[in-house]
């Protein structure tokens, strides 16, 4: 006997906001199946706002409304049972970040938390995971937003230590991290990972995913660092322009995807990291299987 649930997760990230809906299979005797339904994703850049000026704009906040409004009609539609919607780095750091939260609630009827970066980090690690942690190996997990990155580092199939830093793909683009917090960066994932031999990366976000994508490899085999650099080299060599027309990114990936990698490069550097994993997992699916399993 197959029982079917609908659950829905809102991502409201720097760079863009996300409504995905999952199908959760039960069978007795057998571990639930999460079967991606819909996944809506919409281009508003709040981090642009809140790292510049420090507010939500009313432009991005009436935007945010409408996108609210159809992802509501959107889970109606779709039957959808229990959701669960997150805001980050922007709306974190957005000193009316509450205001357009209450504003959401009022207009659109969506019911939005603010979490900060210790929480995004559990709720993304809580995912797949398992499944490719190979519990005699050290993994280093780095994911990538546009105002923040999570690393936390696994070994022997457990978490040993997490952080979260300001350095993100929007907040590159805007030169707003100095030299100081990436000297943190590599402080912290050197002390971290000195203990431990042939470490290797998993690569979260978009961008990392794009990348994979791009390289048309199996979803269990890893990119290179050599791969890696290259193809950083190569996204550097042309426009933003030729980025959008002839490897055919969106016109809000074509730019920050450099930044992204950049990031990459430096934790497989710092790390010693030759090989990085890009499984498909992000904030969104982490919020559902969160949910399902009563973590939040």
């Amino acid at each position: 006997m197959i029982k079917i649930k609908k659950y829905a997760a809102i991502d409201i990230g720097s760079n863009a906001m996300r409504l995905l809906v999952v199908n959760i299979v039960e069978q007795e005797g057998k571990e639930p199946q999460f079967n991606k339904s819909a996944l809506v994703r919409v281009p508003i850049r709040l981090g642009q706002d809140a790292f510049t000026v420090g507010e939500i704009s009313k432009e991005n906040s009436d935007r945010m409304v409408d996108a609210m409004k159809a992802f509501n009609l959107l889970m109606k539609v779709h039957k959808v049972e229990a959701y669960k919607a997150f805001a980050t780095s922007a709306m974190r750091e957005a000193y009316n970040g509450k205001e357009v939260v209450a504003l959401i609630k009022k207009k659109a009827d969506i019911k939005i938390e603010i979490i900060d970066g210790k929480k995004e980090a559990a709720i993304i690690a809580s995912t797949d995971l398992h499944h490719l942690l190979k519990t005699d190996k050290t993994y280093l997990f780095v994911d990538v937003g546009g105002g923040s990155t999570e690393f936390t580092l696994f070994s022997d199939g457990k978490i040993v230590n997490s952080r979260s830093f300001k350095v993100g793909t929007v907040r590159l683009l805007n030169n707003m991290v100095c030299d100081v917090v990436w000297e943190e960066i590599e402080k912290w994932i050197k002390s971290n990972t000195a203990d431990f031999d042939e470490i290797s990366l998993i690569g979260s976000g978009g961008n990392i995913n794009k990348l994979f994508k791009m390289s048309g490899k199996m979803q269990d085999k890893p990119m290179s660092y050599l791969y890696i650099n290259s193809q950083y080299a190569f996204l550097n060599s042309l426009t933003y322009n030729q980025r959008i027309s002839e490897l055919g990114l969106n016109p809000d990936r074509a730019d920050v995807i450099i930044p992204a990698v950049r990031i990459y490069l430096n934790a497989m550097k710092w790390s010693g990291s030759r090989n990085i994993y890009v499984p498909k997992i992000g904030l969104s699916d982490g919020i559902v299987k969160a949910m399902y399993f009563n973590k939040i």
